[in-house]
C-alpha cells in the first residue's frame, strides 16, 4: 500500500507514525513544501525572548531521522500544486530543483496546516514587517531584533498577538498592540478580557483598540504604521490577523470544505473523496459542545486527528469524537485558559443560557502565595449543562480549564460539578475548589429565583 502525506509536522508525521507502526509493508511518502520536519509551532514566541535557546530545541524529529531511521520517504521543498482523485495522483514542484513531479498514492492524507492571513496593506514588504508561523519566521525575526530595534507594533489580540507582545516586552522593547476590536482576547467575553487590558497597562504594553491599520510606511524599512485614526513610529511591525487553511490545491477534486475554506471530512478524518484524508489546521473541528463542525486550529487537535487519520489508513478503526475548545496562553504574569463555550458564543448560537462569575483563590486563602482567580462559567439554563468556562489568574488556571474541559467531555451538569472529588491540601487548593464554588454560587441562584 502506498501512502502520500501532504505536510511534514504535527498531523502529517503523527499519521505517518501510525501507519508504519500499523502496516508494516507501507510505502509512506510525505511532501513538506519548506525544509523543516515536526516541530514545535506554539513554542516560537519563546524563542524570540531567548527563554528557548534556539529554534533547533524546538525540531521533535529531523527529516534524516524520518529517511533513514523510520523508513518514510521524507521529501522536503515540495510544494503539492494539485491533486487528482480519478488517477489518484498528487502534482507539484521541487521548490530547490524547480522540476515538477508527479506521485501516484493508493491513500493520501491533507495535512497541509495553515498559513498566517497577510492583509494587502500598502508597505506590507517592507523590512521590519514580520508573521510568525515557521522556524524561519522566527529565525527573521531574531535577526531583526538588534538594539536599533526599540519600538515595535503588534497588529492584532489573539493567541500569537499577545504571547509576541509578552515576548518582546520581556526583551525589553516598547511595544504597542493594535486590535480593531473592542477589546483584545476575543475567545473571551468582555468582562474578562479586562483583566487582559489591566496586565498589558500593568506591564507597560499600549493597546490601541478600535482602530483598523490601513497602511505600513517607510524608506526601505518600515517607520510608520498608519491606522483609520492615526499615525504611530516604530522600528519593527508584527502581524498578527489570524490564519487561514492552505486548501487552495484541492480545488477541482471536489473536496468538500467550510469555515475559511477549511476541509470537511467525518469523524473517521475521510473527506467525501474516497481514499483521501484530511487532519490539522487544514480541517474543520467537530465541536462537542456546539455539536456541529467548527474551526479552532490547535497543536493538540492537529496531533490527535493526524494519529485518529493514520491509524484508520492503516485499517486500524478509530474515531475522533471531538474538541471541546480547550486553550491557554501566558501574558505576562498572567494565564489566560477558556473551553466551550463563552457567553458571547451561546448568545450567537441561540442557546438557553446563564452565567455565573466569581473571583476566588487558587489554593487555600490561608495559605502563603495565594493569587486571586477568576472564574466564568456559562451552562444552559434549561437543563443546567456545562457549557463553558473562562478562568484568569496568575496560578491554577491550567488545572481548573482541564478539569472543566473534562467535566464538557463527559456533558456534566453545573451540579455534577460539586459531586467532583478534587485533590486538596492547603499549598494545592481550598476544601472546595473554585470551579465547585462558582457552580454552588450557581445553584444558590437558581434556588433564589425559585
Amino acid at each position: 500500500m502506498k501512502y502520500v502525506i501532504i505536510g511534514g509536522d504535527a498531523a502529517g508525521m503523527s499519521a505517518a507514525m501510525q501507519i508504519i507502526k500499523h502496516d508494516r509493508e507501507a510505502k509512506v511518502v510525505t511532501l513538506e513544501k519548506g525544509g523543516i520536519y515536526s516541530y514545535g509551532q506554539c513554542g516560537l514566541p519563546y524563542t524570540i525572548n531567548g527563554l528557548i535557546p534556539s529554534t533547533d530545541d524546538l525540531i521533535a524529529r529531523s527529516v534524516d531521522t524520518f529517511r533513514n531511521k523510520l523508513g518514510i520517504d521524507a521529501r522536503a521543498y515540495h510544494e503539492v500544486q494539485s491533486i487528482d482523485p480519478k488517477t489518484k495522483t498528487v502534482a507539484g514542484q521541487d521548490l530547490q530543483s524547480g522540476k515538477m513531479f508527479s506521485i501516484s498514492y493508493d491513500k493520501l492524507l491533507i495535512a497541509s496546516g495553515a498559513s498566517p492571513v497577510i492583509p494587502d496593506w500598502k508597505g506590507i514588504g517592507l523590512n521590519g514587517v514580520h508573521t510568525l508561523k515557521t522556524i524561519p519566521d522566527a529565525e527573521r525575526i531574531i535577526q531583526n531584533l538588534s538594539e536599533d530595534i526599540q519600538h515595535v507594533t503588534v497588529v492584532g489580540g489573539g493567541y500569537i498577538g499577545l504571547e509576541m507582545a509578552e515576548s518582546f516586552r520581556t526583551v525589553g522593547k516598547n511595544v504597542r498592540l493594535i486590535h480593531r476590536g473592542t477589546y483584545v482576547g476575543k475567545m473571551f467575553d468582555a468582562d474578562m478580557a479586562q483583566y487582559i487590558h489591566k496586565e498589558a497597562e500593568k506591564q507597560g504594553i499600549e493597546l490601541i483598540l478600535n482602530e483598523h491599520v490601513t497602511a505600513i510606511e517607510g524608506d526601505r524599512s518600515v517607520e510608520l504604521i498608519r491606522t483609520d485614526q492615526n499615525l504611530y513610529s516604530t522600528d519593527l511591525v508584527l502581524i498578527s490577523a489570524g490564519i487561514k487553511p492552505n486548501t487552495s490545491f484541492i480545488q477541482g477534486t471536489g473536496i468538500t470544505t467550510g469555515i475559511r475554506g477549511a476541509i470537511q471530512t467525518n469523524r473517521y478524518m475521510e473527506t467525501n473523496v474516497r481514499d483521501i484524508y484530511a487532519a490539522g489546521d487544514c480541517t474543520l473541528h467537530y465541536h462537542m459542545v456546539k455539536e456541529q463542525d467548527d474551526y479552532i486550529p490547535l497543536g493538540t487537535t492537529a496531533n490527535k486527528q493526524g494519529r485518529i487519520a493514520g491509524l484508520n489508513m492503516a485499517g486500524q478503526q478509530r474515531m475522533f469524537k471531538g474538541i471541546t475548545g480547550s486553550s491557554i496562553l501566558k501574558f505576562m504574569d498572567l494565564s489566560l485558559g477558556k473551553t466551550g463555550l463563552s457567553e458571547w458564543e451561546a448568545k450567537q448560537l441561540n442557546i438557553p443560557y446563564d452565567v455565573v462569575k466569581i473571583e476566588a483563590k487558587d489554593i487555600a486563602d490561608y495559605y502563603p502565595g495565594s493569587r486571586p482567580l477568576h472564574i466564568k462559567l456559562t451552562y444552559r439554563s434549561d437543563n443546567f449543562r456545562l457549557l463553558g468556562g473562562q478562568v484568569i489568574g496568575e496560578k491554577g488556571v491550567d488545572k481548573r480549564v482541564d478539569v472543566l474541559g473534562t467535566a464538557l467531555f463527559n456533558e456534566m451538569t453545573i451540579f455534577d460539578l460539586e459531586d467532583l472529588d478534587l485533590s486538596y491540601a492547603p499549598p494545592f487548593n481550598g476544601s472546595w475548589d473554585p470551579i465547585q464554588r462558582a457552580a454552588r454560587q450557581a445553584m444558590r441562584g437558581l434556588t433564589d429565583r425559585n
